[in-house]
């Protein structure tokens, strides 16, 4: 437990400097530009970074603990791919809190899944989480080149498949959690679902509000 609380004081303590936007809001126009800020943008937003990690620990207890996050991936960077072609996904924004609230539920449930169902799962929400970072080079006032979205992806691609990798590796490591019914890793899922239900409540809370008024 005493573990526990030492990583998660960690994680806070260094997610203001991870979260500082690499190019402090300026235009990407090169390559490195889109690297730095692929790197960045995970981190900018918590709640990409507690799926991540949620999913990094719930591919721990697959069959395919490096398979499943790479079908996150390649579905994510498929999901930024037709943002930055102009093709949005529909409710993202509510799709990515229930990603939490799922993924963050299936670890917090101490029940395995399998490796077939992770990786539909996680490639399902890795369009989403995908098309939310791809809003960066979408948005870009006069557009982002070839050199800047390649370095944006090659960006986004590692720094993700690295920070669910480090999580499954930390879970077993220093929590001691070598199955998925292990108390550390669904206290973990506990408080990634609870972020989950708190977006969830944050996205419902306005139109709920404006039908009682009107």
């Amino acid at each position: 437990m005493k573990k526990l609380f030492a990583i998660a004081a960690a994680s806070i303590a260094a997610t203001p400097a991870l979260a500082h936007h690499p190019l402090a809001g300026q235009p990407m126009e090169t390559f490195m530009h889109g690297v730095m800020s692929g790197v960045g943008h995970p981190v900018l937003g918590f709640d990409h970074l507690f799926f991540v990690v949620a999913m990094g620990i719930a591919a721990l207890f697959t069959a395919q603990r490096f398979v499943a996050p790479a079908a996150y991936l390649l579905a994510m960077l498929a999901g930024c791919g037709l943002m930055y072609a102009g093709i949005a996904m529909p409710v993202k924004e509510a799709m990515i809190a229930v990603s939490l609230l799922a993924v963050g539920g299936v670890v917090l449930s101490g029940r395995a899944l399998g490796a077939g169902t992770a990786i539909a799962l996680f490639a399902a929400f890795g369009l989403f989480h995908g098309s939310a970072f791809g809003d960066a080079v979408a948005a870009q006032e006069g557009g982002a080149g070839a050199a800047v979205l390649t370095g944006y992806l090659i960006g986004l691609g590692v720094i993700q498949y690295a920070i669910a990798i480090a999580a499954g590796w930390a879970a077993e490591k220093l929590l001691g959690a070598t199955e998925a019914a292990s108390t550390n890793a669904r206290l973990v899922g506990a408080a990634v679902a609870g972020v989950g239900v708190f977006l969830c409540l944050e996205i419902v809370e306005g139109p709920v509000v404006a039908m009682i008024a009107g």
